[in-house]
């Protein structure tokens, strides 16, 4: 059986990596990712924020520092900040729910200033 931990620890690789199939593999078929802008339901319109997202971290100079991972039996959260070309991700969060080793359930907020 595949640990939360697992899960989250192999999406975080797939992202670093630019694997947007191995990224969207990590969802159940009709997970939910609640983002300010909205729910994004099913992989197919949670790939769309992956195709957006992997492409501004793809950029030269881009990095992210994840500052806590906390895991307790299905669920997962996760603090992180980040610099792109294009933003300064001054804090970010991610929770996760995973049923079955998929992400059922994910929910992400941050505090993203345009560079320009």
């Amino acid at each position: 059986m595949t640990s939360t931990k697992d899960v989250i620890d192999n999406h975080i690789q797939c992202f670093h990596e630019g694997n947007i199939e191995g990224t969207l593999d990590d969802y159940s078929a009709d997970a939910i990712l609640f983002t300010p802008a909205g729910p994004l339901t099913g992989r197919n319109e949670i790939k769309t924020l992956f195709q957006r997202l992997l492409a501004e971290f793809a950029k030269p100079g881009a990095s992210d520092t994840l500052h806590i991972a906390s895991f307790e039996g299905d669920y997962a959260y996760l603090v992180w900040s980040g610099e792109t070309a294009d933003n300064i991700y001054e804090l970010a969060t991610d929770t996760f729910f995973v049923r079955d080793g998929k992400i059922a359930v994910q929910s992400f907020a941050a505090k993203i200033s345009p560079r320009h």
